[in-house]
């Protein structure tokens, strides 16, 4: 059964994987890169960029901005080398241009995602709260047959009856 925390963490990779994708996209552009992507461009970056959402969804859950941003810088690489390896790929190199437009987006980026995950995080708790509130578990009917588990209600004398350990007496 999967764990609530695995629902931010695949969100993480989604994000991060798309951004990687779009953010390698933009600055091949404004780098002079070819923005014209044949089939074996989109499917390379595509497939980088799925690589770096799955990678990054599979790793553990809590993360700051600074690991956010390494993860970011890291999926623009990859994603910024498989446009670089795309066939008919033509410039002449990282300008300075592109290098600022990755450098720029990297924090961006990471304060964008990390508010994204705060806020799925506060949707889903407070529609839980909602739903609980709204739609309050039915009572169950007494069947005679207790479940396999289930305590009797404990007596409010049985509660308060002493304290400390019980045991054989002493002989003394």
């Amino acid at each position: 059964m999967r764990e609530p925390r695995d629902a931010t963490a695949r969100a993480r990779g989604a994000f991060v994987g798309s951004a990687s994708g779009a953010v390698g996209i933009a600055a091949h552009a404004l780098g002079g890169g070819e923005v014209a992507l044949g089939q074996s461009g989109l499917a390379l970056l595509i497939a980088a960029c799925a690589l770096v959402g799955h990678l990054v969804g599979s790793l553990r859950n809590r993360y700051g901005l600074v690991e956010v941003m390494v993860l970011l810088a890291g999926g623009q690489t990859l994603g910024h080398t498989a446009l670089s390896l795309a066939p008919g790929h033509q410039h002449g190199g990282a300008t300075g241009a592109m290098l600022a437009a990755h450098l720029v987006a990297i924090p961006v980026g990471a304060v964008l995602i990390r508010g994204a995950e705060l806020a799925i995080t506060r949707v889903v708790s407070s529609v839980r709260r909602i739903v609980a509130a709204l739609l309050p578990l039915p009572a169950t009917e007494s069947t005679g047959v207790r479940a396999f588990g289930s305590l009797p209600a404990l007596r409010p004398i049985l509660l308060g009856s002493g304290t400390g350990t019980r045991g054989p007496p002493l002989f003394g």
